[in-house]
């Protein structure tokens, strides 16, 4: 169990970095997980996975508040209706199979690349934000949707907010990547209120790995805030890539 450990603690710290950045973490802490605990069910993967996640999360969501501007408007709505549907999303965990989602996000993460690839200005500046009467409701759209897909699956979440706060609110990939943390972190509190009275989470592996994805996060915000949206454009276009090709590797072998 020590090795594991050891694999899985680097698996976060790498893990928070990526997420801090440009979300995605969980496309290498679940996998890492799942190798690690075989024996384990998917609901005690979902649930180790979010208790470690959350740490690093808060640690980068209260760090990028310190910096930078928050679109509050847009992540206070989102939040609330990404916590409900999070809570939703987990508890479907244990009799929704996975493999049905799974051709549609690669569908849409195939999308996100080529359409960010295909609009180089697209999210290096603040662009137009939508009506004040629209702001609202999209706000409660995208919590609602992408906090249902994070409680019941999670990897490539964060991209999918950040991608969302770009191109629906004109966000640039900065201020985009700060708001999807605040509505991360409460996508993960909602999960874990299912996981944790349920009894599913590994609490010392969880919270192993909590300390290095804190550490992880640290270094990645500090990074996006020095080097500011075309950094963070570049490490979203990386993740989201890679995040294709497991994807598409999965869904050939199963």
């Amino acid at each position: 169990m020590a090795s594991e450990l050891v694999l899985l603690s680097l698996a976060a710290l790498l893990a928070g970095f990526v997420d801090a950045v440009a979300g995605g973490g969980g496309l290498i802490q679940v996998p890492a997980l799942f190798n690690a605990l075989p024996a384990e069910t998917p609901a005690t993967i979902f649930g180790t996975n979010k208790g470690s996640s959350i740490f690093g999360t808060a640690n980068a969501a209260w760090r990028y508040a310190r910096r930078v501007p928050l679109p509050w408007e847009i992540a206070l709505p989102a939040s609330m209706a990404a916590f409900v549907f999070s809570f939703v999303g987990a508890a479907t965990v244990a009799w929704l199979p996975n493999d049905v989602v799974r051709p549609l996000v690669l569908a849409m993460m195939i999308f996100v690349v080529v359409y960010t690839l295909l609009k180089p200005d697209f999210g290096k500046l603040h662009g137009h934000a939508p009506p004040p009467d629209q702001l609202r409701s999209r706000a409660l759209l995208v919590g609602a949707a992408l906090g249902f897909y994070d409680g019941f699956f999670g990897p490539g979440a964060g991209s999918f907010m950040i991608f969302a706060f770009v191109g629906l609110f004109g966000l640039d990939f900065l201020r985009a990547s700060s708001a999807a943390k605040i509505v991360n972190l409460t996508t993960n509190a909602a999960a874990l209120s299912f996981f944790v009275p349920s009894g599913n989470i590994l609490w010392l592996t969880a919270l192993t790995m909590a300390a290095f994805n804190i550490a992880g996060a640290l270094v990645g915000t500090r990074l996006a805030l020095r080097h500011g949206s075309g950094f963070v454009r570049v490490i979203f276009l990386v993740v989201s890539t890679v995040l294709i090709g497991k994807f598409g590797y999965d869904t050939l072998l199963s």
